[in-house]
């Protein structure tokens, strides 16, 4: 059990740091230009910039990533729900991401296993959250 929760702990970090970064570039640069993002991709979202997605990813897929990590990390009674919470924000999000893009590239299903793969890691943890 001990490697379930170190895998979620590195998926945790991972996203968190990434997601913190591209929420925080995206408000820094909302033209996008600095990371290459047309503003075509804004075309059928109710965004005019690229604003308010890097607070909505910084907010959502951020900052609650790296929160959940010290309950994960100390063992808190029910943190295997938190990881599996975290898993669900995800898959919300990129999915909500593809319908705004109305397509689908490789960093999508990326995403979306990262987000089934913290959801199997939570629910593998739940049973035994205080425990692994």
């Amino acid at each position: 059990m001990k490697i379930v929760r170190v895998m979620a702990i590195a998926a945790l970090a991972l996203l968190g740091m990434g997601a913190a970064a591209g929420g925080a570039w995206l408000m820094a640069d909302p033209s996008g230009g600095t990371m290459h993002m047309p503003m075509r991709f804004l075309e059928h979202s109710p965004f005019h910039s690229f604003f308010y997605p890097g607070v909505v990813l910084l907010v959502t897929n951020g900052v609650p990533p790296l929160l959940i990590l010290a309950p994960v990390i100390r063992r808190s009674p029910g943190y295997g729900w938190w990881v599996t919470f975290q898993g669900c924000v995800l898959l919300v999000w990129i999915t909500v991401e593809v319908m705004m893009l109305r397509e689908v590239s490789w960093p999508h299903y990326l995403y979306w296993g990262w987000g089934l793969l913290l959801i199997a890691l939570g629910l593998v943890l739940r049973p035994r959250s205080g425990k692994a």
